[in-house]
C-alpha cells in the first residue's frame, strides 16, 4: 500500500523558515518523481515543487522560486520542501504527490493527508 506521509508544518513567523518532510512506503521510491502541492485557505490546489527520479532535475512555481529548495534521500525514502523566506500567502496545507514515473511530467496518482503550514505575526 502507497503511503506518503508529510510532517514539519507549523505557526512561523513572517520571514520564517521550515523544512517539510514526506515519507514514503509502499513503492520503490527511486522510480518515481516527487512533487510538493499546495491549498491555501478558501483556494484550489496550486502546484509548488517537483523533483525528478533521482533529483537532477527540480521545477518550481514562480511564486516560490528562490525562497523553497526541494530534495530528496533515495536511501531513506524521503522528499523535502526546504522553505526559507516564508510569506502570509504561504499559509497552506502542503501535500506531497507521487508521480506515476520517473519524470515528473507522469501523472500524479497518490496524495498523502497534508501538513499545515500557518506564516504569521
Amino acid at each position: 500500500e502507497v503511503q506518503l506521509v508529510e510532517s514539519g508544518g507549523g505557526l512561523v513567523q513572517p520571514g520564517g523558515s521550515l523544512r517539510l518532510s514526506c515519507a514514503a512506503s509502499g513503492f520503490t521510491f527511486d522510480d518515481y518523481a516527487m512533487s510538493w502541492v499546495r491549498q491555501a485557505p478558501g483556494k484550489g490546489l496550486e502546484w509548488v515543487s517537483s523533483i525528478s527520479w533521482n533529483g537532477d532535475r527540480t521545477y518550481y512555481a514562480d511564486s516560490v522560486k528562490g525562497r523553497f529548495t526541494i530534495s530528496r534521500d533515495n536511501a531513506k525514502n524521503i522528499v523535502f520542501l526546504q522553505m526559507n523566506s516564508l510569506k502570509s500567502e504561504d499559509t497552506a496545507v502542503y501535500y506531497c504527490v507521487k508521480h506515476d514515473g520517473l519524470s515528473t511530467q507522469n501523472g500524479m496518482d497518490y496524495w498523502g493527508k497534508g501538513t499545515l503550514v500557518t506564516v504569521s505575526a
